[in-house]
C-alpha cells in the first residue's frame, strides 16, 4: 500500500498544496486530475521520491519510502514527462538495457512486446529517428515486462493514437486485476472496465500564498 500523508509542496517560493493525504491499496487506478500549474507532476515526483516535500512523509507497505528506497524501487515503475529512451539506441536496444537492468528474470520476447506498443519494423531504428509518439511507445514497452506492484505515470497517453490509448488501458485494467495499483494523470477521457477507478481532484489553494522562511 502507498501512503501520503500531509504532504505540503512548495515550488520556486509558491505554496502548490499543502495537507494532502491519499492512500492507494491493491487493485486501485487513481487517476489524478485538475489544472495545469495545480502540482500534480511535483505530487507524483515527491511519491517516488525525487523530490522532498515540505511538509509530510510518504510510505509504502508501512514504511517512510526515506528509510528503504531500494526496496521501494524494485516495487516501483515511474514514468514522467521525458520518455527517457537513449537516442543512439535502437527500439529494441533501450527495451534490453530496461530488462537487463531492472527485469533480469524477464523471459519472454522482446520483439514481441514491441509489436505490442505498435513499433512493428522499427523496432531496430535508432530511437532519434523516431517520431515523439514512437518514442513514448519504447518507453510505455516497460510496462509489459514490469513486475513492480506500483505504476506511477505522468500523461502517459502523450502524442499516442486512440488504438493506443485502448491498448494501455486495457493492460492497466489487467495489472488492478492481478493486484497492481496505478496512479496517473492524463487529459484524456478513459474508458477503464474496473471497479476500482477512482479520481483524485487537485485544486489551487485558496489563498495564491508565496512562502518566506518557515512561514507560509
Amino acid at each position: 500500500m502507498l501512503e501520503a500523508k500531509s504532504l505540503s509542496c512548495v515550488r520556486e517560493d509558491r505554496l502548490l498544496f499543502e495537507g494532502l493525504n491519499l492512500t492507494v491499496e491493491p487493485g486501485q487506478i487513481i487517476q489524478v486530475e485538475g489544472p495545469n500549474g495545480v502540482g500534480k507532476t511535483s505530487l507524483f515526483r515527491l511519491l517516488v521520491g525525487l523530490m522532498t516535500p515540505y511538509h509530510g512523509q510518504v510510505f509504502w507497505q508501512g514504511q517512510a519510502i526515506a528509510d528503504d528506497r531500494e526496496t521501494y524501487q524494485q516495487d516501483l515503475l515511474y514514468l514522467g514527462h521525458h520518455s527517457g529512451v537513449k537516442p543512439e539506441l535502437s527500439a529494441f536496444e533501450n527495451l534490453y538495457f530496461y530488462q537487463q537492468m531492472f527485469e533480469p528474470d524477464f523471459q519472454g520476447d522482446l520483439y514481441a512486446v514491441l509489436t505490442q506498443v505498435g513499433l512493428v519494423g522499427l523496432e531496430d531504428i535508432p530511437a532519434a529517428q523516431l517520431s515523439a509518439g514512437q518514442q513514448r511507445r519504447v518507453a510505455l514497452a516497460r510496462l509489459w515486462i514490469s513486475t513492480a506492484k506500483l505504476w506511477i505515470l505522468d500523461e502517459p497517453f502523450t502524442a499516442i493514437d486512440k488504438s493506443g490509448v485502448k491498448v494501455l488501458e486495457q493492460l492497466f485494467v489487467e495489472h488492478a486485476k492481478q493486484g497492481g495499483m496505478i496512479l496517473l494523470t492524463t487529459h484524456q477521457d478513459l474508458n477503464l472496465c474496473s471497479a476500482a477507478f477512482s479520481k483524485l481532484t487537485m485544486v489551487k489553494p485558496e489563498l495564491d500564498r508565496m512562502y518566506a522562511g518557515d512561514m507560509l
